[in-house]
């Protein structure tokens, strides 16, 4: 990949790190707390893959937005965009819900939302570009996974 605009490929990683800052200020504050007393599923991955499999997300979806950006296709472009900082937002307010008001309910609500504007900003960066689209297959997918493990520890834990 040729980068076209260093500065703007920064700024596209960093929008998505922001939306994980959030969401980490109240993942930690009852990662080691709250969270170690529900029951999880048999799957559930170990604590220390969470950390990796995110970062490696959140560079992937700062790359895709750099795509569609530096893409000079303007149609399209608001809804993409519109969309992806939907998911973004969603992304954040995911951990608010699940860890900061402890409510693996609301979160599991939540991530449905968050799932669907997902498919919808993957939709809308396929018009605009290919590989910009198939960058956020592996988020999907982590976010498919993650909206069964949510619903498991919800069930386990009623």
């Amino acid at each position: 990949m040729k980068i076209k605009d260093p500065k703007l490929l920064i700024v596209s990683i960093i929008i998505p790190f922001i939306a994980s800052a959030i969401g980490s200020l109240f993942t930690s504050a009852t990662v080691d707390t709250w969270y170690l007393t529900l029951v999880k599923p048999s799957f559930n991955p170990p604590s220390w893959l969470f950390g990796p499999v995110w970062t490696a997300l959140y560079l992937l979806m700062g790359i895709s937005l750099y795509l569609v950006w530096i893409n000079r296709k303007k149609k399209f472009k608001k809804p993409a965009l519109t969309f992806y900082g939907v998911q973004l937002g969603l992304n954040a307010l995911w951990s608010i819900l699940f860890f900061g008001l402890q409510s693996p309910f609301y979160a599991f609500i939540e991530i449905i939302f968050l799932w669907t504007a997902i498919a919808f900003t993957i939709y809308y960066f396929y018009k605009i570009s290919k590989n910009a689209a198939y960058l956020l297959i592996p988020y999907i997918l982590w976010v498919s996974f993650a909206a069964i493990l949510n619903f498991s520890i919800f069930y386990l834990n009623m």
